[in-house]
């Protein structure tokens, strides 16, 4: 029974993820059918506008024209959540990791699908009240959820908790091996 409980966590965790990866993509094409070569979409003005733009670089338009780069970190960092996933302890208490951990995997495929189709991250949401970098839906996952994973590891969860996921091994002391 136990092991079905994992394959169904596994398997709501992967179609999680494709909702959400289906998510940003169609958001993304929406902005390449209405955006590319017209002028931006005002939301509110002043505030907010859809504006389409191609990103060849990281968050905020940081390490541009790096793409073997990303091809590179990306699938290490999915590697990474999912080794999480599976360390964490099956209790309700790590639930909030679980689910952002999952949303973060969400917003890594997003771009990375854009930057194996396209050699660039669509994005086209402009906040122009504060001149904030163009970013995209992908980019929300990933920005909200390392924020609240951060949060919920500095101010939530306890070093007992820290300890259940990521157990300190035992150092035997040197004199344990001698014999006496």
């Amino acid at each position: 029974m136990k092991s079905k409980n994992r394959i169904l966590e596994y398997v709501i965790a992967i179609l999680s993820i494709c909702v959400l990866v289906a998510l940003d993509q169609w958001t993304k094409w929406l902005a390449v059918v209405h955006l590319k070569g017209n002028r931006p979409y005002v939301l509110l003005d002043g505030i907010l506008e859809l504006y389409y733009y191609e990103n060849r670089g990281a968050a905020f338009g940081t390490m541009q024209n790096q793409q073997i780069l990303f091809y590179i970190l990306t699938p290490i960092i999915l590697i990474f959540l999912g080794w999480f996933f599976y360390r964490l302890p099956r209790r309700r208490h790590f639930l909030p990791f679980r689910v952002l951990s999952v949303i973060l995997a969400a917003g890594a495929v997003g771009n990375l699908i854009d930057r194996v189709l396209h050699q660039y991250v669509i994005d086209f949401v402009y906040v122009v009240a504060i001149d904030f970098p163009i970013f995209n839906v992908a980019d929300c996952y990933i920005t909200v959820s390392a924020v609240i994973l951060i949060l919920l590891y500095l101010f939530y969860y306890k070093e007992e908790d820290i300890q259940e996921i990521f157990p300190k091994r035992e150092k035997k002391k040197a004199n344990d091996n001698e014999s006496v």
